[in-house]
């Protein structure tokens, strides 16, 4: 066994860890391993340089991630050097989100809920605080929560309320104002400031890479742009507009698929033979595979919700990822460039995406992330929201139409 099995910050969180925490480490800082070695050491076990010492009657052990890392086995790699194999009645279930109703009458076992979902109060938060009360459980984040209510799913499941409404009526003011119901502020903030911190397992990791983001601004139709926001009107299906969502789309398409922000992302390509593209909609895939179908020195793979393909491993490629299917649970070393051809609203989901090259083993130094964007009022407003770490609200970027 390697002497640097655990890196010196991975141990340091180790000893921090308990039932019930949140492991907050940043994208590709080894959540999965730390993890493990947390559940294996509370099992008796012991990985001390060439020493290997065995678990003694572990619990079962469930962990709960993406589909896509299920799929591509990435946590039964974290496994190997555990030797878990060698544990005859050890019973080890990998399994997505979208199958966690299936565990809820599980007992006694020790449950591992990797890329953090348990937010609001949907199906997969009723089946992880089911969970929670038979089992040992930590969470894994690399963005454990922005606002107060994100964290209460976390909070229930450790007894500090008993249920949803216990917290909102120590803790939220509503606004008298707003039609409908929206958190004006919140009180007793000291107590959730000590929950939090006794709950939340900082992984303090110094990374080697340097990220260089650069902002490539695209030329756009301004006349095309200001009859739409002026008239109301959807040039594409010739009718008016309805909706905020479909004004700002509608906004969007137009200056997505202007041809300058094409040539801008070829002449990248170029400088970049190994890039990851990341996009949105489907008319943006479409112009993406249009572009590079004509280029027979580069070789094309998709991740989305159409095609499950791996990325190449010829000299010369892109890879095409839609941001919503392909922003997280997978990791690339092969390349130091990322492109966004178009901003996405969250800016959880762009901190995701950055981190597929940003990995503990990447044998760069310098990454590379060029945003593509133009100077429309969109596409500002998108990129405000994301650098104040927060997402995007159509609404608030057209509060003076009335749909």
């Amino acid at each position: 066994m390697a002497k640097d099995f655990l890196y010196d910050y991975q141990k340091d969180a180790v000893s921090k860890m308990k039932n019930g925490c949140i492991l907050n480490g940043g994208v590709g800082t080894g959540k999965s391993r730390t993890s493990l070695y947390y559940y294996f050491q509370l099992n008796g076990g012991r990985i001390e340089g060439n020493r290997y010492t065995k678990m003694s009657r572990p619990m079962d052990l469930y962990i709960i991630t993406t589909a896509r890392k299920r799929d591509t086995k990435e946590w039964e790699d974290e496994l190997k050097p555990f030797k878990m194999e060698n544990y005859i009645h050890l019973n080890i279930v990998i399994d997505s989100w979208n199958n966690i109703k299936k565990y809820v009458g599980v007992q006694n076992a020790f449950f591992i809920f990797d890329e953090q979902r348990v937010v609001g109060n949907g199906t997969w938060v009723k089946s992880f605080l089911a969970i929670a009360k038979s089992n040992k459980w930590i969470l894994l984040s690399a963005t454990p929560g922005d606002t107060w209510t994100d964290y209460i799913p976390v909070f229930i499941a450790n007894g500090f309320y008993r249920n949803r409404t216990d917290f909102i009526n120590q803790h939220v003011i509503y606004s008298r104002f707003s039609k409908y119901p929206k958190i004006d502020r919140y009180v007793n903030t000291r107590r959730l400031v000590r929950l939090r911190d006794g709950i939340l397992v900082d992984m303090s990791y110094l990374r080697k890479t340097v990220r260089h983001d650069i902002d490539i601004f695209c030329d756009y139709n301004k006349t095309e742009y200001k009859e739409v926001f002026k008239n109301r009107w959807d040039p594409f299906k010739q009718e008016p507009i309805q909706q905020a969502s479909s004004m700002c789309y509608i906004l969007r398409r137009l200056v997505n698929t202007y041809p300058d922000r094409q040539i801008q992302l070829l002449d990248i390509v170029r400088e970049h033979p190994k890039s990851i593209i990341f996009y949105n909609f489907d008319y943006e895939l479409d112009i993406l595979k249009g572009i590079f179908e004509q280029i027979d020195w580069l070789e094309v793979a998709e991740w989305n919700g159409h095609k499950h393909q791996e990325i190449p491993e010829s000299d010369k490629w892109v890879y095409l990822v839609q941001y919503t299917a392909g922003c997280e649970g997978w990791n690339c070393i092969q390349t130091d460039t990322i492109i966004f051809y178009s901003q996405n609203y969250s800016y959880k989901v762009l901190e995701q995406a950055r981190g597929r090259i940003d990995r503990l083993n990447t044998p760069y130094v310098d990454l590379y992330y060029y945003h593509l964007k133009s100077r429309s009022g969109i596409d500002i407003a998108i990129s405000r929201a994301i650098h104040s770490k927060k997402n995007f609200v159509e609404k608030k970027f057209v509060p003076d139409l009335k749909f």
